[in-house]
């Protein structure tokens, strides 16, 4: 299998994100990255490729412009207000404020971002749109026929929305690329979000569609971030209206309950019969993930990528969450050698 990496990732490298009320170093963080591509190599995974450069435009297929002209500038604004350290915002939008957007840098950062954990740094628009152009790399692998390819990406991408960033998302890598697969011929994209949090901003992007299903195994939010997305009777809207799936799972989930899940995602996956599959592949369902609460062990990640494999189809996966660092490749790696062991 081969993935796609590139080096720009290690310029979104932020300071600090607030968490558990305290200002901490980030979790997502330049060396989850190395470790990952590490175990890439290690493991003779396949060829490792650089991205190819699609600029701005694969974004713009799935985000608003507003929300892409403010990330390209909003370092530079934040600098001259307050100075080069990173930027977070001061406050949200609560029920019965209106969402109208602030001319001052301070209002911006509160009008498109929904936490304090993603900062914006001198990188971040580079680091966001290379990441973006490594999903889109792999995109065009699978279109020409790799049975499958792994997208490197970092920073990560599913909790960000069509106007919104946020869970160290800033551009929606997975929901770029299924949005390549249909501008390229596919007539069905399915996006498979293994992720322990909910990717909230995938099925904002694509609820009120039925030519994109996306299906979510993800902590309750009623217990775990984001909180506000991600309940069992979201299933779409107009058009999209049972063409999303949402699997919640309460706090200490192990692989009995994941499994089962996940057998209940691939089923509807398979009745949606997609051309082509990207799987958000988030591992910080791990164990031993500093930030989550589910159960699952090294050898439960085999298992998922046998599960997809056992689909059938093309499938391109794009690199999220994971903040157990030192056992971050093991977990990745184990999904993709799953996934070609059956294939």
């Amino acid at each position: 299998m081969k993935t796609i990496f590139t080096e720009d990732h290690r310029l979104q490298d932020g300071k600090a994100e607030l968490i558990d009320g305290k200002l901490m170093p980030c979790f997502e963080m330049p060396r989850r990255a190395e470790i990952l591509i590490a175990r890439v190599r290690d493991q003779k995974l396949g060829e490792v490729l650089a991205p190819e450069k699609f600029g701005a435009d694969p974004v713009l297929r799935v985000h608003k412009p507003e929300f892409v002209r403010f990330l390209e500038t909003a370092w530079d604004e934040w600098v001259a207000q307050h100075g080069s350290y990173d930027a977070l915002p001061l406050n949200w939008i609560a029920p019965g404020m209106r969402r109208l957007l602030p001319e001052t840098i301070d209002g911006k950062l509160s009008y498109f971002s929904f936490d304090a954990g993603t900062p914006i740094t001198a990188g971040t628009w580079r680091a966001a749109i290379a990441s973006a152009e490594v999903a889109m790399t792999g995109m065009k692998l699978v279109k020409g026929g790799e049975r499958g390819a792994f997208s490197l990406c970092r920073p990560p991408g599913h909790h960000a929305g069509s106007d919104f960033y946020g869970g160290y998302c800033f551009f929606n890598n997975a929901a770029i690329a299924a949005q390549g697969f249909r501008d390229g011929g596919a007539a069905r994209v399915a996006i498979l979000d293994v992720d322990y949090h909910h990717g909230n901003g995938s099925q904002e992007i694509f609820y009120k569609r039925d030519d994109v299903m996306t299906i979510s195994i993800h902590a309750d939010p009623k217990q775990e971030f984001p909180f506000f997305l991600g309940h069992a009777d979201e299933r779409g809207e107009g058009r999209g209206e049972g063409f999303h799936l949402n699997l919640p799972l309460r706090w200490g989930a192990a692989w009995a309950e994941y499994g089962h899940a996940l057998d209940t995602a691939m089923r509807r996956l398979t009745e949606f019969s997609p051309d082509v599959i990207v799987v958000s592949l988030g591992v910080d369902t791990f164990e031993k993930d500093p930030i989550s609460k589910f159960k699952l062990k090294h050898e439960d990640y085999l298992r998922i990528g046998e599960a997809i494999a056992a689909a059938g189809k093309p499938t391109l996966f794009i690199m999220e969450g994971g903040y157990a660092v030192e056992e971050l490749g093991i977990n990745a790696v184990n999904v993709l050698q799953g996934f070609e062991a059956k294939i």
